[in-house]
């Protein structure tokens, strides 16, 4: 597949668009990669459910190096909880590898399109609602941060988002701080990818049809594009997440998962 100057210019516009969604917002951008990538290789030849599959695959990639050049930035600021880090790290790694190993390549995609956009749907209106959480709620122990990162990680695998519109409300809900869960969904966007990468790469070795330029389900040229240019973006969205009032952020990423859900219940109603 030749990487022709528009395909490099497509790319690289994907990457610098979502690279400054991941510092703003505390996604990984996949529901905006994962689209673009599709038509992209649907547009070359690629059979449509592979696509997407490598789509998500790919979009999930970019989110190793996307993270990294977010959490940096709001590392800077003090303002990633690494204590919910650590605490939902181990179940987002059993999770992501449980979704991108196995049920991924066995799930029928409408069921889940049509509950994903559900579920972002309501978690979207009490984020604009702005809605407060009980005063008296706080973050679970131990085995509920487990439980919780086990279903970042597994549903962020079967879609190809670095779990934000997941992780972002569920923390909220716990009175954890709008940037504070914020920057703390940038730093658990590494372990996702990482662990979700190496499902899709095992998965995706035997399968046919899948073009040269690829290694199991990931199209490596948008992958090196993509990461490229959304490094340096990142650090910027990371910046403005710090200028904005807590209303006014929450509102922005309430849209966004609007948008997502939109997405996902069209792919599943219309299938």
């Amino acid at each position: 597949m030749d990487l022709q100057p528009q395909l490099i210019f497509e790319l690289a516009a994907l990457g610098i668009c979502t690279g400054f969604l991941a510092g703003l917002l505390g996604i990984g951008g996949g529901m905006v990669m994962v689209p673009f990538i599709t038509i992209m290789l649907s547009q070359r030849g690629v059979d449509a459910n592979l696509a997407v599959k490598m789509a998500i695959a790919t979009s999930m990639a970019t989110i190793i190096f996307t993270s990294i050049s977010s959490v940096r930035a709001h590392h800077k600021r003090g303002a990633v909880r690494w204590d919910l880090v650590k605490g939902l790290a181990p179940g987002i790694v059993l999770g992501s590898m449980i979704g991108s190993l196995g049920v991924f390549a066995i799930l029928k995609g409408s069921y889940l399109a049509t509950f994903f956009g559900l579920f972002v749907g309501f978690s979207a209106t009490q984020m604009f609602l702005d809605k407060k959480p009980a005063p008296t709620r706080q973050v679970p122990g131990p085995a509920g941060l487990a439980g919780a990162g086990g279903a970042i990680g597994f549903l962020s695998g079967l879609v190809g988002a670095g779990g934000g519109f997941i992780s972002v409300p569920f923390m909220a809900w716990c009175n954890v701080a709008i940037h504070n869960a914020v920057a703390t969904s940038s730093a658990l966007g590494f372990p996702i990818a990482l662990a979700n990468v190496l499902g899709y790469v095992i998965s995706g070795r035997s399968v046919e049809g899948l073009p040269a330029d690829a290694f199991g389900y990931i199209w490596v040229p948008a992958l090196v594009v993509i990461a490229l240019c959304s490094v340096f973006t990142a650090p910027l969205g990371a910046k403005a997440a710090h200028s904005l009032p807590v209303k006014k952020l929450k509102r922005v990423f309430a849209i966004v998962l609007y948008l997502l859900a939109a997405y996902m219940l069209y792919k599943g109603l219309s299938s």
